[in-house]
């Protein structure tokens, strides 16, 4: 399901500071002391032995004997003819940048503010910036920074982890300011921000955290501590950067001469659409017989966008054989209608923190009922004859470090197993993280299950296909084909964006399904968008479900693309452009079993 909002936003158009700590590098790119200036000499010497690594084993000698010792070493193999030793790019889960508040020396790195000041408030009387705004500046940013250099991250991800605590700071109008811990950096890709929404009010010290992706252009980056748009006091210390995830592995090339790949069906392709919030028999009647889609995507959720829920696993079971109890009602239907059924578990057990991480991802408990609820869910429906797949999780989301076999992959794999030795069959669909995004398809390896199929979900960019349903993006109208948010958006864009999933699905031989896409009714150029995306969908053959038949009618192709209001919904007296475009694609499909 598209969600309210996707990871934090940062302030737009907010500044820190830029500390003094810094130098000019020669192709003109500002950089912090710490990296660029001193990995300079041994850039320089790269070309020297052709290794194209040789410049990580600089950048990881972060300090000046580390990088004296990596001088000696390149120098000495050098000499002897040989490549020189490269040291191992640090894996997932290690820390990598870790400021320190204790000396002055450090302290004075970080750029000054006049409502900031360094205190002894933190736990055990250690040092920690205390932040003091008073109601009559709640307007903009008052904040400090840190210049930090990206250049070693360029392709990883980063978690971005602090200790904080808050008192009466009051709620901002934009999710994304309040207490800000935040990191900010300028790219050629663009300029980006990120941290934690939704962080006011009065808390005593607790863990802010949020991940970003570095792009390969990233360079001078800052740590943003303090408040925006907001009035009260924060206290900020216990700072650690760590990677969320290494450089992307290296895809094998595409084998000319693979076998189709398996897709679980023998149809030329999937077409339909997610499913209602209930089964109504006259909805699948129109959706199959009139409309002529051959796919739904059956949800089984409640709370979206809620945190805190479905802890409770005996409230849990309760509330999910219900809804198994409405989808075995439902499945023969689909089947009179012609339509396959994914299987789409949307709530899972231990549901989202407020970062929006699954819980299951961190507590093994909630990841052990999750493979239960799948082995239960399998014995139940093996073997039916509407059942095209299991989708096991609905947009996996798991930015914070996870334990040894806790991540998103490797539950979707133990549960996946667990399927395996109950159904042997039924297609099983794994998804990416960062909510099934076609940038998170970069880190994704094929798993060792057979009969899978992988899931994207397309919401990019999310300023359009959002527009006007989460606060955060533009309040006036926003036109695809269009500069969106600084950045021209076509169909080539959109090719581009989801070119890591084509590239994964040609360098594993799997099939792709895109299992939600959608632009809100009232983005102008909403068909056109739609357009695009069906359009590159069928170059790749790739299987696809709109987002969404009968749900909310923001998203509704029933009802008119005006007004641009989330509270009133008129419905269409004719068929809408978005609407003809699905029919005309609906069209093509061929029915299941000769239908």
């Amino acid at each position: 399901m598209n969600r309210p909002q996707r990871g934090a936003r940062g302030a737009r158009g907010a500044r820190g500071a830029r500390g003094t700590d810094t130098c000019r590098q020669s192709d003109g790119v500002r950089g912090t002391d710490s990296a660029a200036c001193r990995f300079r000499p041994l850039e320089r010497l790269a070309p020297l032995c052709g290794n194209s690594r040789l410049l990580w084993l600089a950048e990881s000698a972060w300090r000046p004997g580390l990088l004296a010792a990596a001088v000696l070493a390149f120098c000495f193999a050098l000499a002897a003819g040989e490549p020189p030793a490269l040291a191992p790019e640090p894996a997932r889960g290690a820390v990598v940048i870790k400021p320190d508040f204790e000396p002055e020396a450090e302290r004075a790195k970080w750029s000054k503010s006049p409502v900031a000041k360094w205190t002894r408030e933190a736990p055990g009387g250690r040092w920690c910036l205390a932040v003091d705004v008073p109601a009559e500046g709640r307007r903009g940013a008052s904040m400090v920074s840190l210049p930090i250099d990206l250049t070693p991250f360029r392709g990883m991800a980063l978690h971005f982890q602090c200790r904080a605590r808050a008192e009466g700071v009051t709620k901002p109008e934009q999710a994304y300011n309040g207490v800000k811990f935040m990191l900010h950096f300028k790219a050629p890709s663009g300029e980006h921000w990120r941290n934690q929404d939704n962080v006011f009010g009065t808390f005593d010290w607790k863990t802010l955290s949020f991940t970003s992706t570095i792009p390969e252009d990233a360079a001078a980056g800052e740590i943003c501590l303090g408040l925006q748009d907001t009035s009260g006091k924060a206290w900020f210390g216990e700072i650690t950067v760590s990677i969320a995830r290494p450089r992307p592995p290296k895809r094998p090339a595409p084998d000319p001469n693979a076998p189709p790949a398996y897709k679980g069906h023998d149809l030329p392709r999937l077409r339909g659409v997610m499913s209602p919030n209930s089964f109504r028999e006259e909805d699948l009647r129109v959706l199959g017989d009139e409309w002529k889609a051959n796919l739904i995507r059956w949800q089984l959720n409640r709370n979206w966008g809620q945190a805190g829920t479905e802890r409770d696993l005996a409230d849990y079971d309760r509330w999910l054989d219900g809804r198994l109890d409405e989808l075995e009602k439902a499945l023969p239907v689909c089947r009179k209608h012609g339509i396959r059924v994914v299987i789409d578990l949307h709530a899972l057990p231990g549901g989202r923190d407020e970062s929006s991480d699954m819980v299951m991802f961190y507590e093994k408990k909630y990841q052990d009922h999750f493979v239960k609820t799948w082995e239960k869910i399998a014995r139940r429906f093996k073997g039916n004859p509407a059942v095209w797949a299991y989708d096991l999780v609905n947009e996996p989301t798991c930015a914070r470090p996870t334990e040894a076999g806790m991540d998103s992959l490797t539950t979707q794999v133990r549960a996946a197993r667990a399927v395996r030795a109950i159904d042997p069959k039924t297609t099983i669909i794994i998804e990416a993280e960062d909510w099934a995004s076609p940038s998170a398809f970069v880190w994704l390896t094929p798993v060792d299950v057979p009969n899978v199929v992988y899931q994207v979900h397309m919401y990019v960019p999310h300023a359009y296909t959002h527009q006007g349903v989460v606060k955060e993006h533009p309040t006036t109208a926003v036109p695809y084909p269009g500069k969106i948010v600084g950045q021209e958006y076509d169909k080539e864009a959109l090719r581009k964006i989801l070119q890591p999933v084509r590239e994964f699905q040609r360098a594993h031989n799997v099939h792709i399904y895109v299992g939600e896409f959608s632009a809100i009714r009232w983005a102008p150029g909403a068909a056109r968008y739609l357009a695009d995306c069906i359009g590159i969908f069928e170059e790749y053959g790739w299987d696809w479900s709109y987002h969404a038949y009968r749900e909310w009618p923001g998203w509704s192709v029933e009802h008119e693309n005006l007004p641009a209001d989330r509270d009133r919904h008129q419905p269409a007296k004719a068929d809408t452009d978005r609407k003809k475009l699905l029919l005309e694609w609906f069209a093509k499909n061929r029915k299941p079993d000769g239908q």
